[in-house]
């Protein structure tokens, strides 16, 4: 099985396009402002491809310390050191200090993103209201949300959004039709392995698919022995065999890998490289699909190991 140190020659896969996708979530206006900018730079010289999906109203993460009564919320919390990523400042937007608008505020650094020829898109409009009260609420509620975010998507570049990536792995069933009715070429809102059609009640709504089929970081670091000075060899043990779909897609963090765990990142990147990996956009592996062959999946809500909650999960095969 190739690894990271694995000779190019010596991997019987290496001359397969397999690709990987980065897809990047941006939570907050500090991910915004100073960990977005990082991952130009970065991606940039390690010539690599990814898609930026944005937060686009205001920041009240402060209001996300509710999740204290979530199961498996504090030892998250303490496993991955919420203060030293996020900062005191930003855990007080929403509560004690007001939330500032991440797309008027960033407006340029949400620009010069595409202007580097990074794909852009929609993460949410308010990621704690979003994240923890969609599962919960009807097509009205998830349909004002949504154009919230489209109509300032299209303020600050100009153009229509074509994909959106549910902030927290969090969606409903409703969520899935409004995607289509905002015209959205695909999506990446939830946890699987392949690319699919999604499917509520027998029936194939929405737009294609691509979830996220890789851990992320805040998901393994202090479980396992793993630091953040190891834990890109886990991950890389996951990608050492090319996936059966042809591609994987990995989901990082503006706030986390563009701060902190750069580094970890930038190991990751090489070890990716020298795995034979083509680091791409999620748009990039979009476009090589055939939408027609795509196979419809159900969409559930369940668990992920080192995560708190419910999350929307790629489910069986459906006829």
């Amino acid at each position: 099985m190739p690894t990271a140190s694995t000779s190019p020659r010596r991997a019987s896969w290496w001359n397969r396009r397999v690709r990987l996708a980065l897809k990047i979530d941006v939570d907050t206006y500090r991910g915004t402002r100073e960990g977005v900018p990082r991952l130009l730079e970065l991606l940039q010289r390690h010539k690599a491809g990814a898609t930026f999906l944005f937060s686009l109203g205001p920041d009240h993460t402060g209001r996300a310390l509710k999740r204290v009564f979530r199961p498996g919320f504090l030892r998250k919390v303490s496993r991955t050191s919420v203060v030293e990523h996020y900062g005191v400042k930003t855990l007080l937007y929403g509560t004690l200090l007001p939330g500032p608008d991440i797309g008027r505020a960033c407006a340029g650094v949400l620009r010069s993103v595409r202007d580097a020829g990074f794909e852009v898109g929609i993460h949410t409009w308010d990621h704690v209201l979003w994240q923890d009260h969609v599962a919960g609420e009807d097509a009205a509620w998830t349909r004002a949300e949504m154009k919230k975010s489209v109509d300032r998507f299209t303020e600050v570049f100009g153009s229509a959004p074509r994909t959106h990536g549910a902030a927290g792995w969090q969606m409903n069933p409703d969520a899935y039709r409004v995607e289509a009715e905002f015209g959205f070429a695909y999506a990446s809102d939830g946890r699987g392995a392949h690319p699919f059609i999604p499917v509520v009640d027998g029936a194939p709504i929405g737009v294609p698919q691509l979830p996220t089929t890789l851990p992320t970081l805040d998901e393994l670091v202090g479980r396992e022995g793993l630091t953040p000075d190891n834990v890109h060899e886990r991950v890389l043990a996951l990608t050492a065999a090319p996936p059966a779909a042809g591609s994987h897609v990995y989901t990082l963090h503006a706030e986390l890998e563009g701060q902190k765990w750069l580094p970890v990142l930038e190991r990751l990147l090489a070890g990716w490289r020298m795995q034979g990996y083509e680091l791409v956009s999620t748009e990039t592996v979009f476009k090589s699909l055939d939408g027609t062959k795509l196979p419809r999946h159900a969409v559930t809500m369940g668990e992920i190991a080192g995560r708190s909650g419910r999350l929307a999960l790629q489910g069986p095969p459906a006829r």
